[in-house]
């Protein structure tokens, strides 16, 4: 089984709908956990209920700080955020490949409740996808 961390800057949204998605899809050969640079300290709320929309089992997250996983082997460490990616990462021990997802941040959505639910909708597939044609 190959560990995965998947990083953000909040742990708030991308990184737990990434963290759900390949627990559930890739679940036979991937474990995945997620964290945050600087952790929210709460989880969106519309990222469990796009996951649960989605058929995809959110489980019980937490935001939580990468430091946590400070010194773990991991197989994969992969960025969904753009300002994650450039931060200097805590040291994770083992060869581990290191991806990056740009996916656009659905908490910063505006408009009406039909738009910010697609622009959450619109970073699920975009996890969906990456992890299904990268994770094989």
């Amino acid at each position: 089984m190959k560990r995965i961390l998947v990083l953000c800057t909040g742990n708030s949204c991308r990184s737990v709908m990434a963290e759900a998605l390949i627990n559930q899809l890739k679940g036979a050969d991937y474990q995945a956990v997620s964290a945050g640079s600087q952790p929210a300290g709460y989880v969106h709320p519309k990222s469990i209920e796009t996951l649960k929309r989605h058929g995809i089992d959110p489980g019980h997250p937490v935001s939580k700080s990468w430091d946590e996983f400070a010194g773990q082997p991991f197989d994969y460490v992969i960025t969904v955020c753009d300002q994650a990616a450039n931060e200097v990462c805590p040291i994770f021990y083992g060869e581990y490949k290191k991806l990056h997802w740009s996916t656009p941040d659905p908490a910063k959505a505006e408009g009406t409740e039909a738009e910010i639910e697609a622009a959450f909708d619109e970073a699920f597939q975009l996890l969906k996808t990456r992890i299904e044609e990268e994770l094989v």
